[in-house]
């Protein structure tokens, strides 16, 4: 395989199969809606989002790259994901979202096209659905300038995840469809951490996302055995 199709074909389709009902905050993507505050907060209050240039990969609807936007970035969502890029599209032009576009092309293609040409980089919820993280992380790492910010959110690969994340989420609770997520695709910490320090990112902060089914809520936490997120600079 390519560095250019780090894609898993089934993965698209069964994302662009639920594209138009990405921004509907009662479906399937209603996880997604409820982190992130969350998320956009934690980002935002690290490395500043006003003026900065952003590149959101795996950007899929575009719920963190409209967010961003709103908040002064110049934002680049990017996707291969045909359907839900559209559906980005569409809604950044209903909602007259500012300095907000999307492309569809790969984070490896597009390292080799435009290296270090961002302050920030996004990568949230996305190297678990692709075969090989470690090219995703280089070329995030590539795309960014020094010193620039890169954050990646995941799950991790761990016995509490595959009970929380897959039985609990999917089967149980039913936040998500059945077969969102593939256990051996999710990518331990010590994991990730070694992907960063092999492609020049140096890991700044780590936080845990939990979730509680009874209230509804999600927070960030210490906790980093099922969802968690990493903040690294590229040195």
């Amino acid at each position: 395989m390519s560095l250019y199709t780090n894609a898993d074909p089934a993965e698209l389709a069964k994302f662009s199969d639920l594209a138009h009902r990405w921004w509907d905050p009662e479906s399937e993507f209603r996880p997604l809606h409820q982190i992130n505050p969350l998320r956009l907060s934690w980002i935002e209050g690290l490395a500043g989002l006003a003026g900065q240039r952003v590149l959101d990969v795996g950007c899929g609807g575009g719920i963190l790259s409209d967010s961003m936007a709103r908040r002064g970035a110049d934002v680049t969502g990017i996707d291969l994901a045909t359907k839900a890029l559209k559906v980005a599209q569409l809604h950044a032009l209903e909602a007259a979202t500012p300095n907000v576009r999307y492309v569809e092309t790969s984070v490896e293609a597009l390292a080799a096209e435009q290296p270090g040409s961002f302050d920030v980089v996004t990568c949230m919820e996305m190297i678990e659905h692709v075969p090989n993280a470690a090219s995703v992380v280089r070329a995030c790492s590539e795309l960014v300038k020094p010193g620039g910010w890169v954050f990646f959110s995941t799950i991790n690969r761990s016995p509490k995840a595959f009970l929380f994340a897959i039985i609990g989420a999917e089967y149980v609770l039913q936040l998500l469809p059945r077969g969102t997520h593939e256990y051996a695709k999710f990518i331990r910490p010590s994991e990730l951490a070694s992907h960063c320090r092999q492609h020049g990112l140096d890991l700044q902060h780590t936080r845990g996302m939990e979730y509680n089914p009874l209230t509804r809520r999600y927070w960030l936490s210490g906790d980093t055995s099922v969802n968690y997120l990493f903040a690294t600079r590229r040195a």
